[in-house]
């Protein structure tokens, strides 16, 4: 028997081949006795290899790999919980002190850092005098140092194992033999050595020295090793073993204490005060007695779990936001609690929606929850301040995010180690669609006329296969917080992040979760940065203006003050107008909003939702439709189930609904429904409902429930696998859909204005977003260095507020440069010398603003505007006073084809002109049908026509089955595209790259939307010339 202690895995980035489970189910597939993983300075593979050996029932110890700066090499191992602490601060010792992805490490730091640690320390055979080196490590670790033997495959076995018995009699220390594993099997050498020139940033051919001369850094069968190893030196790796008395599921995680004030006995106490307190504002007349009964219900089981100063950790972190006026929002299985509710982490209101606080916190399950809570994404950083300011950098990180290969990053990578030329590199990973499978590279690859049978298109493809899905590098998640009541470093380690400010933890959500420690999500929504800016809009405009009309003259200050359930807000949704309305703006949601007709909150919540992979795949939306629409009957279902399905029609369309029908009509316990619902995020890989199918259709049996039924249930459970969407979200997304629809509805140019401060986000461009204020007759100003400031804002007009555009839509101008022009105007600008002068600003700025034609009150057009910068004399101070003279030389006005290609290329919009309008006259244009125009086209499966427009989006859901849904954009809207799959595979190239389409199809329309079904496409993207407007995908 054999424990192999020095395992490298791909979690050493760019230089181990195999994933850690790979690497523990090998070892278990030879029979070992253990394997230990030790990664380079990190343990970020540590929990997914102590899930592999659970499963594969191998003992698994931990540790890490250092090179000292004293170039001494040693791995240390964590036999129990207090070398495990030992060696998290080590290691985040050593990457605290140095940049984003590397480490810093000194023998002097292993002093006093070491105490319970195990020291295999690596002989280098080119090092002649190992005296030194054994003499500060023997120091360090007395009874706990032993000499790692790797034999490589170099001809010199015999002589180095001489020489290290030699050093061990000498100095009294066991040997244990190690072969130092880059990889599980032989087969990935050719991965190793690409990973490597990857690394070395270099062609494999040019870094041969670097590269491992066999594959024997692998995990070798008993035989092998004995073969190879003396018996003692194997045997030693057992009594190694032997000191385990550690597993990463020990670790026990302490809650942050201080949010309790010291007057009050328990947290739990102080958690009961706030709920009754925060419930007494939201039901001012009296908390109602079922809302009574939940929140005992619910105070009861949190203070079983010992979850109260989790719920007090996020509550403190909410209080600070709305102290500061930041608009946040808890969403995600929290909405399912009424506690949530009454701490005003959530807004969903209990008596609105079905609350299911099982799907939020189970006994059962026996994990802590997890609240995510939205904030303004402009004003997240503070809240990042403040949580770093109040629990400190060594007790608060961020959780990390694993960066993987996927197909392109891959193909861009391996095509490089391998010394191809760049632009056929580029070529090929261009060729690939975000929707290709790693299977239809070969296909693409021969599209472009390259054999992918040649011997260099064979060995990419195949090397882009086995690194897809390898770790690249660690990131900071996007707002994934664990924050302990001691150092955080005891417990994983932490290191730093490429923003100074930040750290990170070297696990992801994924290992988090598994070992179920305290996660508060601290997430950035763009949407509620354009709601609080559109409501503060309007009360500056409200302020200022002269006049008010409408609801511009009593404007809502907070979103509590816009009212319920408008009918006027259901009517515009009911249109499917609704671009820029927070999740329902989607090609998908605008054609689904006038088939569902929502008139009430709950038909949001549902609309939210129905549009899902989940309900789609399960055969759920045409009957849910069918049934809203009178159009088929309901059919009777037993009282149990009826009482689930009821408020959808008896039709599943939330994933907590198949957690209750499992429950009722199958007899499921909490837990098991609990594991079904987490299995459904396995069936996105396909593994299907085979483990659960059984147990389901024999309960529902044994209820009385006939075959044909179970089978359906099961049906639709699966297609829940492919993304369902939890009630609890839907419910909290509801409320930001009306609140967003409402100020569309009645405060236009204040929400339009709010979306593009808030950009980038969404699915649509500023370009598109003004495009469609303009079809609402909104007023649009440009941007004008007089008027602008840095975002856009309202001004006031005979028909209402306008919308000046901000200094901030400007690529390429900074910030802090559209401060000074605001503060510089305060004295006014005579002229755009006295511009420059006062701003102070450099030429390059300058230019970048007059390619905006942001000095169009100042100067006659844009060209005179880099006329009069380019005539540096007049600049001069001591001419600002003198008389102007006309010039005779003064340039042309540019044309109007040249002003917009000027204001795309500066702004990436225009007003005076869209593209299309200047295109329309052009030969292969006249044909082409407007958007306006197809509303009065015959619907005729006969009739075709053509359209042709601005590329605005490409789209190609995953429930679509190989569809792509193209929007196009013209002078008078947009529209909206189907291409089936075999329309697809012929354009494919022409779908991907083209910046304008023309494209032939029927019009076919339903419940007042129009789409083209299109069969021919064109690419006229030439005929933009330089312009290029950009597009947003969508998977």
């Amino acid at each position: 028997m054999f424990a192999e202690l020095c395992c490298t895995s791909n979690f050493t980035f760019l230089t181990g081949a195999s994933h850690p489970e790979e690497l523990v189910c090998r070892a278990a597939e030879l029979h070992y006795a253990g394997l230990a993983l030790t990664d380079e300075a990190s343990v970020s593979g540590s929990v997914r290899a102590h899930l592999a050996a659970e499963s594969c029932q191998i003992s698994l110890l931990h540790g890490a790999f250092f090179q000292t700066d004293e170039a001494i090499s040693l791995t240390l191992l964590a036999p129990n919980r207090d070398a495990w602490g030992d060696l998290c601060q080590l290691i985040s010792l050593a990457r605290r002190r140095a940049d984003k992805g590397s480490y810093r490490l000194s023998r002097r730091d292993l002093a006093g850092r070491c105490e319970s640690l195990l020291c295999l320390w690596h002989p280098e055979a080119g090092t002649l005098n190992w005296t030194t080196q054994i003499e500060m490590l023997q120091h360090a670790f007395r009874g706990r140092f032993w000499i790692a033997a790797h034999l490589p495959e170099n001809g010199h076995q015999a002589r180095l194992a001489e020489r290290i018995d030699l050093a061990a009699f000498e100095w009294g220390l066991p040997v244990v033999a190690t072969q130092r594993p880059l990889m599980h099997v032989r087969q990935r050498l050719k991965l190793q050595h690409t990973l490597t020139a990857i690394r070395l940033q270099q062609p494999i051919s040019e870094v041969a020295d670097a590269l491992e001369p066999s594959s024997e850094r692998t995990l070798l069968s008993q035989s092998a090793l004995q073969a190879r190893y003396p018996a003692p030196w194997l045997n030693e790796s057992l009594n190694i073993l032997d000191r385990l008395n550690f597993r990463l599921s020990e670790l026990r995680y302490d809650y942050p204490k201080e949010i309790c004030p010291p007057h009050y006995t328990s947290e739990q106490t102080f958690l009961t005060d706030l709920v009754y307190e925060g419930a007494a504002k939201r039901w001012p007349d009296g908390i109602p007695a079922e809302i009574d009964t939940l929140i005992e219900k619910e105070l009861r089981l949190i203070e079983e779990m010992e979850y109260a100063c989790y719920f007090l950790t996020v509550h403190d972190i909410v209080a600070f936001a709305r102290s500061q006026g930041i608009l946040c929002q808890g969403r995600g299985s929290a909405a399912n609690s009424v506690v949530c509710y009454c701490l005003f982490i959530t807004e969903v209101d209990p008596s609105r929606v079905s609350v299911l606080f099982e799907r939020f916190i189970s006994k059962e399950r026996n994990e802590p929850p997890d609240i995510d809570v939205d904030f303004e994404h402009h004003r997240r950083p503070e809240v990042i301040a403040y949580i770093y300011q109040k629990y400190s950098k060594e007790r608060a990180a961020l959780a990390a995010a694993v960066i993987t290969y996927k197909k392109r990053s891959a193909i861009r990578d391996v095509g490089r180690a391998l010394g191809l030329p760049l632009d056929l590199i580029e070529a090929l990973s261009g060729s690939l669609a975000w929707w290709d499978q790693k299977e239809a590279m070969a296909n693409r690859f021969a599209e472009l006329g390259i054999d992918p049978q040649g011997q260099q298109m064979s060995q990419l493809i195949e090397l882009v296969h086995a690194i897809l899905g390898f770790p690249r590098h660690l990131t900071q998640h996007v707002g994934g917080f664990v924050i302990s009541d001691g150092p955080l470093s005891a417990l994983c380690p932490i290191e730093n992040t490429a923003m100074a400010e930040r750290t990170c933890l070297q696990w992801d959500k994924d290992d988090i979760d598994a070992l179920g420690l305290m996660k508060v999500d601290v997430l950035a929504l763009g949407m509620l940065s354009a709601i609080r800016g559109a409501l503060d809009l309007a009360q500056s405009y409200q302020q200022t203006a002269k006049t008010n009309q409408g609801a511009y003259a009593n404007p809502p200050k907070s979103v509590e003050d816009i009212p319920a359930e408008d009918s006027r807000v259901y009517d515009m949704l009911c249109r499917g107008d609704a671009i820029g309305v927070f999740q329902v703006e989607s090609r998908a949601q605008l054609a689904m909003l006038p088939r569902l007709k929502p008139r009430t909150y709950y038909d949001l919540v549902v609309e939210v939702a129905i549009v899902r992979p989940g309900p789609i795949q399960g055969d759920m939306v045409h009957p849910y439709l069918r049934r809203r629409d009178g159009l088929e009957p309901r059919e009777k279902q037993p009282k149990e189930i009826a009482t689930v399905l009821d408020r959808t029609l008896g039709v599943p369309i939330f994933q907590e609904q198949v957690i209750q029908l499992v429950m009722v009509a199958a007899g499921f316990s909490a837990g098991e429904a609990d594991a079904l619902r987490r299995a459904m995020a396995s069936w996105k890989g396909g593994q299907g409902l085979s483990h659960f199918h059984e147990k389901i259709i024999n309960g529902m049996r044994n209820r009385g429930h006939d075959q044909h039924f179970a089978e359906r249930l099961c049906h639709q459970i699966e297609g829940f696998g492919k993304y369902g969407f939890p009630e609890s979200h839907a419910a909290s997304f509801a409320l930001l859909v009306y609140v967003s629809a409402w100020l569309k509805c009645h405060l236009p140019a204040a929400f339009y204005c709010g979306l593009l401060n808030a950009q980038p986000m969404g699915f649509y461009t500023p370009s598109q977003l003004l495009q469609d204020a303009k079809r609402h007759g909104l007023e649009i100003r440009p941007i004008d260095v007089l008027s602008s400031n840095w975002l856009s804002t309202l001004e006031e007009s005979d028909q209402g507020p306008a919308i000046r555009l901000g200094l901030h839509l400007i690529k390429g101008l900074k910030a802090d440069s559209g401060e000074r022009i605001m503060h510089a105007r305060r004295s006014g600008f005579q002229s755009l010398n006295d511009f420059r002068l006062k701003t102070g600003l450099d030429t390059g700025e300058l230019e970048i603003l007059a390619g905006a034609h942001a000095f169009r009150a100042l100067t006659d057009n844009r060209f005179d505007g880099f006329w009069q910068l380019a005539d540096r004399e007049s600049q001069l101070p001591l001419l600002q006073s003198g008389p102007t003279h006309a010039d005779d030389h003064a340039p042309r006005a540019p044309q109007l084809a040249e002003r917009v290609l000027a204001d795309y290329r500066s702004t990436g919009l225009s007003l005076e002109a869209h593209p299309m309008q200047l295109l329309r006259t052009k030969t292969p244009f006249q044909s082409c049908r407007c958007a306006s125009e197809l509303t009065r086209l015959p619907r005729h499966a006969d009739i075709q026509v053509w359209v042709a427009g601005i590329v605005a989006t490409r789209q190609r859901p995953g429930s679509a089955s190989g569809v792509v849904f193209v929007t196009l954009e013209d002078e008078s809207g947009q529209i909206n595209c189907i291409l089936w799959p075999q329309v697809v595979e012929t354009y494919r190239q022409l779908i991907l790259q083209s910046r304008l389409l023309k494209i032939r199809g029927r019009v076919q329309e339903s419940h007042g939307v129009i789409h083209i079904i299109a069969d021919v496409l064109e690419d006229l993207s030439p005929w933009l010339g330089a312009l290029a407007p950009s597009s947003r995908d969508f998977h």
